[in-house]
């Protein structure tokens, strides 16, 4: 933390210096704007990252020709916020315009072009389709392995993006194999507090708790958060996530009040931090709902899915699978409140997304027509 509010420091300086001797569209200008935005993006004050690189972003447009470099960075860079935004088709926007730029001024290996297929594939990795995002990631991984030494971070970062479609498609051997090697790389490469670290530590986390070894998965989360809690302010979005992260393990070991409370850590930050409809705050609801379920908690836990499905269905496109999980969740809550035909009809809006968003052998749809059938015998 102590780092960012440092550099801001050192940014807002360098700016006043800057906009009291340069006329007003000098590049330099758009540089401190550019810098100052970045300060604020990693902080997760996104808002604010926002008016910078858009005042950065206008400069740019008038002083440099339509093809410039810089031009696509900035672009990147408010693609990038919208992306932390939950803003997805926003952040596809500009991140084909930086596209496109690079496509033309770039040779077709240059690692550059890699960040924005990678950029372009996380987008599309959010937003639930995942066939486009393994074809972005490979696209980012072909450059890589071509430009980079084997050990170098930018590959730790193709192989974890990778490892994250694989572990979403539901393939988690996949997944951990690809997370490994990130994890590899990743240990060599930096300070063994750098954020990244934490964020390998924290994926293969994921993996080990979605294939139901929770000891395993613990240990890994635990890493995760020892090193964010030192390297991020204390209402950064990741932390959230870590917290999440340890209050699902606890919930999938039965452990509903060390649940509740790290869901709960998680959940005020996300107030804080991040926009009313972002899709992190409805996993948020969702989350603590299935500790009320399981605590038999039907009331409190509808009351939860409600809000979680609110959000979803206005941030995210209408086959996404959290659509179809808050979709399956309303149906279960409904089915232990013995309203059967509810549940029916939640239950199958859950799997007509499933079949459209997900491979044909992910556990999810089997599931999901495991629950229909249950609800069929009891109408």
């Amino acid at each position: 933390m102590g780092d960012y509010s440092k550099a801001l420091e050192f940014y807002e300086k360098a700016l006043k210096i800057y906009e009291k001797a340069l006329r007003p569209n000098h590049p330099d200008l758009a540089t401190s704007y550019n810098n100052t935005g970045g300060v604020y993006n990693n902080m997760g004050d996104y808002s604010k990252a926002l008016e910078f690189y858009e005042k950065s972003h206008q400069i740019y447009e008038k002083a440099l020709p339509p093809n410039h470099p810089d031009l696509a960075t900035s672009y990147n860079n408010t693609g990038r916020v919208y992306h932390n935004m939950g803003d997805y088709s926003k952040a596809l926007e500009f991140y084909e315009k930086a596209l496109k730029i690079k496509e033309k001024a770039l040779p077709s290996n240059h690692p550059d072009l890699a960040i924005s297929y990678g950029n372009i594939g996380q987008v599309y990795n959010n937003m639930g389709d995942y066939s486009k995002a393994l074809e972005f990631y490979e696209k980012a991984l072909k450059i890589k392995e071509k430009a980079l030494p084997s050990n170098h971070p930018s590959l730790a970062t193709s192989y974890n993006n990778i490892g994250q479609v694989y572990k979403n498609m539901g393939d988690y051997s996949k997944a951990l194999e690809f997370y490994e090697k990130d994890l590899e790389i990743t240990k060599k490469a930096l300070p063994p507090t750098h954020p990244d670290l934490a964020i390998s530590y924290n994926n293969i986390g994921l993996v080990y708790n979605n294939m139901g070894d929770y000891s395993k998965a613990l240990e890994f989360y635990e890493k995760d958060l020892e090193i964010t809690k030192k390297a991020l302010p204390s209402n950064h979005p990741s932390l959230a996530t870590s917290y999440n992260n340890i209050g699902l393990v606890y919930k999938n070991m039965g452990d509903y009040s060390k649940a509740l409370e790290f869901y709960e850590k998680a959940h005020q930050i996300y107030e804080k931090a991040l926009p009313p409809n972002h899709p992190h705050l409805a996993t948020s609801y969702s989350n603590i709902g299935q500790v009320y379920n399981n605590m038999s908690d039907y009331s409190k836990a509808l009351e939860l899915y409600e809000k979680d499905l609110e959000i979803t269905k206005k941030a995210l496109p209408s086959n996404h699978p959290d659509l179809a999980m808050s979709y399956w969740h309303f149906g279960s809550i409904n089915e232990k409140m013995h309203k059967y035909s509810e549940a029916l009809s939640f239950l199958e809006k859950a799997l007509f997304i499933f079949k459209k968003s997900l491979p044909p052998s992910h556990p999810h749809i089997q599931s999901v027509r495991n629950a229909i059938d249950n609800v069929k015998k009891k109408i």
